[in-house]
């Protein structure tokens, strides 16, 4: 069952352009399905270097004359290459047959970022458009309900389907947005392989870490401080490991799209904390798979760091699909006031505590005085100006 994907308008809209496509994420996250259904009614060759034959028929293509590479692939408009950190020569091949104009447009498929965009990348500057995946948007998943009213107000959508909404929201919430998660009735177990088998497969096969126990465990102690910042020297004490050791694996974790970083946000480091940092999710659903812990209730003693984490992350989605104009950040004083988001753009700055009941909230006049700006909270009936639908 495929889900519409905000992305694909673009990507169709690109195929006039020459510019080779990459597309980045995380495994499982849907790249190669977003490619085939966006071009379904083109001609296009597919190959996958995982699979040491396609890696084979490649190389076999690289040795021709440049003009002769269109008809190798047969004739087609369009060549995909999958898992294209696997074989990392292949971008020098690629340049070389962009500046020949070899009549198609190619798109480059990556599950891991940090060889594409350190090493392989370079040699395409200035001759690639790129393009991060994420995990579906909740917008993506509303869309796609038969009970929802694309075409009404959110104030008409939040009064008249507030109960479907919210089971749809916890249901982000627990089991989160990966695809085939999203659509499948056994949630829970494809979420625990895909924490199990496929978060470091990249870095792994790579050979970026010796011991996995390791960066699980790592792994599971930020799970444990949702919401809270984050000490690279308690996480390194606890661990046993040094404090590069841990940083090294932050950056690898992102790098993979497993978690991001929230840095704090200040202009006034005399009387704000400007140096910590918090650290989120992408999906919560693996999150919780890190835990095992699938509890399908509102009473759960996690549920405001999971909502917490999920309006971020799907701030953060947004932001990515749009090409990072923002700037994410929280917020804490030296006298312990807080904000658990700040969005800039353009200068413009807009604040939001989060919070799943909806009960009577405080005004932070801590950040509305330093900013003169109001801060608005967000709620599980997701009355904001945040983009959740």
């Amino acid at each position: 069952m495929y889900i519409n994907r905000l992305v694909s308008p673009k990507i169709l809209s690109d195929l006039s352009n020459k510019k080779i496509c990459i597309l980045l994420g995380a495994r499982q996250v849907g790249k190669t399905t977003l490619i085939k259904h966006t071009l379904q009614h083109q001609h296009v060759a597919f190959i996958n270097f995982d699979m040491d034959i396609d890696q084979q028929k490649f190389l076999a293509a690289s040795k021709l004359p440049a003009a002769d590479v269109k008809k190798f692939f047969g004739e087609a408009d369009f060549l995909v290459i999958d898992e294209v950190q696997r074989l990392p020569e292949s971008t020098r091949i690629i340049k070389g047959w962009y500046d020949s104009d070899i009549r198609m447009k190619i798109f480059l498929l990556g599950s891991s970022s940090f060889d594409i965009q350190n090493k392989m990348v370079e040699s395409l500057t200035g001759r690639n458009i790129k393009i991060i995946l994420t995990p579906l948007l909740f917008k993506e998943i509303l869309a796609h309900q038969d009970w929802f009213p694309v075409n009404y107000k959110k104030s008409f959508v939040i009064e008249h389907f507030s109960s479907q909404i919210r089971t749809l929201l916890l249901q982000s919430l627990v089991f989160g947005n990966y695809p085939e998660v999203v659509t499948s009735a056994n949630k829970d177990t494809l979420l625990i392989n895909l924490a199990n088998d496929y978060l470091f497969k990249d870095v792994l096969q790579l050979g970026l870490i010796k011991t996995p126990d390791l960066i699980k465990k790592l792994l599971m102690m930020l799970a444990l401080q949702l919401g809270s910042e984050v000490s690279v020297n308690e996480l390194a004490n606890s661990l046993g490991i040094s404090r590069i050791t841990i940083d090294r694996y932050l950056f690898l974790l992102e790098q993979s799209f497993v978690i991001f970083r929230l840095p704090a946000f200040s202009t006034n480091p005399r009387k704000e904390i400007a140096k910590n940092q918090k650290i989120y999710f992408w999906d919560t659903g693996i999150r919780n798979a890190l835990l095992n812990d699938f509890n399908f209730s509102e009473m759960r003693s996690d549920i405001g760091h999971l909502f917490e984490n999920w309006v971020i992350a799907e701030t953060a989605k947004l932001n990515a699909f749009q090409g990072f104009r923002q700037k994410l950040y929280f917020w804490r004083s030296r006298s312990g006031s807080e904000i658990d988001l700040v969005v800039v753009k353009d200068a413009v700055i807009k604040a939001y505590e989060i919070k799943w009941q909806k009960k009577k909230q405080r005004s932070n006049n801590a950040f509305t005085m330093a900013y003169n700006t109001p801060v608005q909270f967000v709620t599980s009936r997701l009355e904001t100006d945040l983009d959740f639908f």
